[in-house]
């Protein structure tokens, strides 16, 4: 069955802080009601904990990191969801139903299975 990743992008915050536990527990709700479509998921660390890294002049070059987010943003690359689904309309039916899509946004990509 093809595969999707649904990337969830909402408000940059602590997840485990006690103002979010309402909207946590609605994304733990959406894993239970879609248990079957969901393969694989993950809340992310909050951008200030991100290391970006660069190569200079490609392979081999000089590696170099800068700590915190790449870029300031209303709303941040926060979590993602593997699913499951027959083609991308059931996807997109599916990733309606993330949280994330009713305050914030859900992009969902194909992806590619190497054979």
């Amino acid at each position: 069955m093809p595969q999707y990743l649904a990337l969830t992008y909402t408000a940059d915050v602590d997840w485990w802080a006690p103002e979010q536990a309402d909207e946590l527990a609605e994304y733990r709700r959406f894993g239970v009601d879609h248990a079957e479509s969901v393969q694989a998921s993950a809340v992310l660390h909050p951008t200030g904990t991100a290391t970006v890294v660069r190569v200079e002049g490609a392979r081999g070059g000089k590696v170099v990191t800068t700590d915190g987010p790449y870029a300031e943003t209303k709303e941040a690359l926060t979590g993602y969801y593997l699913l499951e689904a027959a083609d991308l309309d059931e996807a997109v039916r599916i990733a309606a139903e993330i949280p994330a899509a009713w305050g914030g946004a859900v992009e969902v990509r194909p992806v590619i299975i190497a054979k």
